[in-house]
């Protein structure tokens, strides 16, 4: 697979990231004005989960303190979250250098909690996402590294040449 190839993975990887968080997002815009801690008995009954189980009832306990105001303020933070994943997918599709340092900045902010996770519970899934978030973070910073060198790597005219052209093709748009 090519660099750029890979960049473009990633893009899609975190649109992907935005549009499940809005999908989120929505969900909980949709239960504002209804019995949250009704809704969440149901489904934890309905999936055949113990709610005495730790997860089941730090669910049920969290959907109980669940207020209109902090749906809708939920609701907000998934919107803000996703616009930044949108923009930074947008960013490494265009392949755009800033895109690529933020992607390596927000997928590396992750990996101490990951790690952090695998050393109390290692599940599988904590691996998992400790390597994707590494991948990520070790490819954006190849490609940073690599398109600094061919800039340093450039002759002067190949670099002055290069900016007239770009200059060209942006008037001619």
């Amino acid at each position: 697979m090519r660099l750029s190839s890979a960049v473009r993975a990633a893009a899609v990887l975190e649109a992907a990231k935005g549009a499940l968080v809005i999908l989120v997002g929505m969900g909980l815009l949709s239960i504002i004005h209804h019995d949250v801690q009704g809704f969440a008995e149901r489904l934890v009954a309905h999936t055949h989960l113990n709610p005495a189980a730790r997860f089941p009832r730090i669910f049920l306990e969290a959907a109980g303190g669940l207020t209109n105001s902090r749906l809708a303020l939920l609701a907000a933070g998934a919107a803000a979250y996703a616009a930044v994943r949108f923009v930074e997918a947008y960013g490494l599709w265009m392949q755009r250098r800033w895109a690529e340092w933020f992607a390596a900045l927000s997928g590396g902010v992750y990996i101490p909690f990951e790690v952090r996770e695998i050393l109390e519970n290692g599940t599988w899934l904590s691996v998992v996402a400790l390597l994707l978030s590494s991948a990520i973070v070790a490819l954006m910073l190849y490609s940073v590294s690599r398109s600094a060198g061919a800039r340093r790597g450039m002759r002067p005219d190949a670099a002055a040449e290069t900016g007239e052209r770009k200059n060209r093709a942006r008037g001619s748009r």
